[in-house]
């Protein structure tokens, strides 16, 4: 990284320390000017939440998505402001900011083991870093290419409780998980990012086919866990987390109907809530043979 780079992520590191005891009226103004300047000097990042939203949402019109789409880059922003409470703050204090609904439900030990299912919400770093005050648990992370905020991301992740972060390498990630839910420590996975063709199979999200890895599935069957949904989402003043019920039925011997069935579930999450999804990543980016690049 060149020495500008480093610089101006130091900086950026430190301003967003700095917002911790920012009131959240300020947080909320402040989002808004990060999101319209973000709106418009990322026009590679617009197109791909405009593509996601016009697959997913086909019968919104094209404004709607639009006005949906900014309100998207709102929650963000203001997502990425609350890591200065996530990151400098006290217990009690992450603790006010994100408050857990069935928390009974992971910190039951009749439910272990267990694998806590979270999806890309703008929330998911919130629930995250504030359920380790409560329980430690083992989740995999992708290294971030710029090392300062690889660094940053990564000492927040750990404050609190210790929990087991496995660096995503393609090899042992899995062998390494397992060992460490058979010791008792609830997994925290995010199960719906496009990682390629490779161990992935093709289910209907939002009736689009998207490249997604049986992981719960046969995770869960191998490891007999029991299986709960983590649902973060942004309120005026902080966050709500819903811990679920261990799923029923579940798994199957069919790890692409489980699949389908988790992908489905998550839909109507997201139609809760459709503009705290994190709709700037690819999610198809990846296409069956034959099909064309939708971005």
């Amino acid at each position: 990284m060149s020495s500008f780079n480093e610089v101006f992520s130091r900086a950026w590191v430190r301003i967003v320390r700095s917002f911790r005891h920012l009131p959240m009226p300020a947080r909320w103004g402040l989002a808004r000017c990060a999101a319209a300047i973000f709106w418009q000097a990322v026009p590679k990042r617009r197109h791909v939440i405009l593509t996601n939203l016009r697959l997913c949402f086909p019968e919104l019109s094209e404004d709607e998505r639009r006005k949906l789409a900014r309100r998207v880059y709102v929650r963000l922003a203001r997502a990425a402001i609350d890591h200065g409470t996530l990151w400098t703050g006290t217990k009690e204090e992450v603790q006010a900011l994100v408050k857990f609904e069935g928390l009974e439900h992971l910190l039951d030990p009749e439910n272990r083991p267990i694998i806590v299912v979270s999806p890309h919400f703008a929330g998911l770093d919130a629930a995250g870093i504030a359920l380790n005050t409560y329980v430690r648990g083992v989740s995999l992370y992708q290294k971030q290419s710029n090392p300062v905020w690889d660094k940053a991301l990564l000492e927040g992740r750990l404050r609190f409780s210790n929990p087991v972060l496995i660096a995503k390498t393609g090899d042992n990630d899995l062998r390494t998980v397992m060992k460490h839910i058979r010791e008792g420590l609830p997994f925290y996975y995010l199960p719906d990012m496009d990682h390629g063709a490779r161990n992935s199979i093709f289910v209907p999200f939002f009736g689009v086919k998207a490249a997604t890895i049986p992981m719960v599935s046969r995770l869960a069957r191998v490891m007999r866990a029991k299986v709960v949904w983590c649902i973060a989402t942004m309120t005026d003043d902080g966050y709500r987390v819903e811990i679920s019920a261990p799923l029923e039925n579940f798994p199957t011997k069919d790890p692409e109907v489980d699949t389908t069935r988790l992908n489905k579930e998550l839909e109507a999450y997201i139609r809760r809530h459709p503009d705290q999804y994190l709709w700037v990543h690819r999610r198809f980016k990846t296409r069956p043979e034959g099909e064309p690049s939708v971005y």
